[in-house]
């Protein structure tokens, strides 16, 4: 790990399949009641979280987490990804990566939109060692069913051209009521707002999956 400044330590790791990933501690001053590990949501980065950081460390909890890769300063095509498993496997080898620096302490998992789809989906098919998972706004049904045709298309580009890249169509205004947060979002040169066809297929299918074993989860869970 290298410190950045007091109260941030930022790294590198490794994925399984040798991808490079940025990382961000924010440990708390006195020793942690627990490790919050927070999963992003897509298009953005975990720096975006530091208010939320702030917020814990003063309650005397550490939050860490990491760029999805093509995300953020994390390595990887911007908002795509080989498959729903290898963002499961990043998720795997961070924990293992963290967990080396607070072996005796909780762990939490927290996820995001995109990223409270991973958590639910990683709790329901590794069935890991955690004290629980939070999981806000998570991105396992559209608010808006997307016509079949789209459906379609997005399996069909999947299959042929999975790296197929365009926009998420997402309107920076529905982010947030407060348009400080929404300048401060369309102002950071690490957000993006693409996402490939594998990836909209795979949270696609990813969501409705979790929501067929949801009587099925093994931790508690928080859901907002």
């Amino acid at each position: 790990m290298s410190e950045e400044k007091q109260g941030k330590i930022k790294w590198r790791f490794h994925s399984k399949d040798g991808e490079e990933l940025f990382a961000y501690a924010f440990p708390s001053e006195n020793p942690p009641k627990a490790v919050i590990c927070l999963v992003h949501g897509h298009g953005e980065h975990i720096q975006r979280y530091e208010h939320l950081a702030k917020a814990l460390n003063q309650a005397d909890y550490s939050m860490v987490g990491f760029d999805h890769r093509g995300h953020g300063q994390s390595a990887g095509k911007r908002g795509h990804t080989p498959s729903y498993e290898t963002l499961l496997d990043d998720i795997d080898a961070f924990l293992t990566e963290i967990r080396e620096y607070h072996p005796n302490v909780p762990y939490f998992l927290y996820g995001h939109s995109m990223g409270g789809n991973l958590v639910l989906n990683y709790a329901l098919r590794r069935n890991p060692e955690l004290k629980g998972v939070i999981s806000t706004s998570p991105w396992i049904k559209l608010a808006f069913e997307p016509p079949a045709i789209q459906v379609f298309m997005g399996k069909v580009m999947d299959k042929i051209f999975p790296a197929f890249i365009q926009s998420s169509g997402l309107a920076t205004t529905n982010l947030s009521r407060d348009p400080e947060v929404v300048r401060a979002y369309e102002e950071d040169p690490l957000v993006h707002d693409k996402i490939s066809a594998r990836l909209f297929v795979a949270m696609y299918e990813s969501g409705l999956w979790a929501l067929e074993h949801a009587s099925e989860f093994p931790l508690p869970l928080y859901l907002v």
